[in-house]
């Protein structure tokens, strides 16, 4: 693949996200140089991010209204730059807000999007791997240029370029569409416990099922999620009854997730659970039926009632 990969930066508390950080390592695979977008008024540890993860070009759209998510205008803004730049490939990560964005940005190239991708098969032509069914099926497909790719969350860890550089830094405003606004975020609110609002970029993920008991019954949880720094997620059943709210939810209905570790706290493990689990790569279940789903297809399982189990796992972590 010859000419520059773009990858688009989501940004997360001042810095480059994680998932962002993967994708440009990512991006390494495919192409060089590689180039990154930060939108608004982009922080220097933001840009130093970018740099240490290989860009030899960050694009920064400085207008103050892109520092607000807002999918049509991001997706305005990524197109100007892929433009600029003669991008033959332009990717983000697999999260909810890079899909969005890409799936506008394929939209107007009129080009299909290869979502979810966790490995290049071959760059010229671009071939890759990608998950479907869930994350239990990967499919190798055959993509057009200009390559549109998600990138899925942990399909490689963020590792520094060998030959990081200053990068070059280009400053411009985005040529913003009339109607690119029309739907934004307009106020973001952050609530008690553990981080439940990005599941698709968190490393470990304490899940909970009907076991909980009822909307009370999550104190431990989020406890734990919040010790070992990770978010929390529920299953179908939780959100139904209205214990939790359902930006929660793992599964074919909700998100999928891919932590390194994944907690499923007396969750039974139904298929439309696992669709959305399937991919971590280590999975412990906590459940009182040894027999459960969840249970025999965990790399590792305690059968037990959640309520003893998970403090017992805040005591010996101190």
């Amino acid at each position: 693949m010859t000419g520059p990969v773009l990858v688009l930066v989501e940004p997360e508390e001042g810095r480059a996200s994680l998932v962002s950080r993967e994708a440009l390592t990512f991006a390494r695979q495919l192409g060089d140089p590689v180039h990154a977008l930060v939108l608004g008024a982009a922080t220097e540890a933001a840009l130093q991010d970018c740099r240490e993860q290989g860009a030899a070009v960050v694009h920064e759209a400085t207008n103050p209204e892109l520092g607000r998510y807002a999918a049509a205008a991001w997706g305005t803004a990524l197109a100007q730059a892929a433009g600029e730049a003669k991008a033959p490939v332009v990717l983000a990560g697999g999260t909810p807000r890079g899909t969005e964005v890409l799936a506008h940005l394929a939209a107007r190239y009129g080009q299909p999007m290869a979502a979810n991708v966790v490995q290049v098969v071959q760059a010229d032509p671009l071939e890759v791997e990608r998950q479907v069914a869930g994350g239990s099926v990967l499919e190798r497909v055959r993509v057009n240029t200009p390559g549109i790719l998600t990138v899925a969350g942990h399909a490689v860890a963020p590792e520094p370029a060998p030959a990081a550089g200053a990068g070059e830094l280009r400053r411009y405003e985005a040529r913003l569409r009339p109607g690119d606004l029309r739907a934004q975020v307009v106020r973001t609110e952050a609530r008690s416990g553990g981080d439940s609002s990005a599941l698709t970029g968190a490393r470990v993920v304490v899940g909970a099922g009907r076991g909980a008991g009822g909307p009370d019954g999550f104190g431990a949880v989020d406890a734990l999620a919040s010790r070992l720094g990770g978010a929390v997620g529920v299953s179908r059943v939780v959100t139904s009854l209205g214990w939790r709210p359902h930006h929660e939810q793992v599964g074919q209905t909700g998100s999928r997730i891919a932590p390194e570790v994944y907690i499923a706290c007396g969750i039974s493990g139904a298929i439309q659970h696992w669709a959305g689990c399937a991919s971590s790569k280590t999975i412990i279940a906590i459940n009182t039926d040894a027999e459960a789903p969840m249970v025999t297809k965990a790399d590792y399982a305690v059968i037990g009632d959640m309520h003893e189990v998970i403090p017992a796992i805040l005591e010996e972590l101190g």
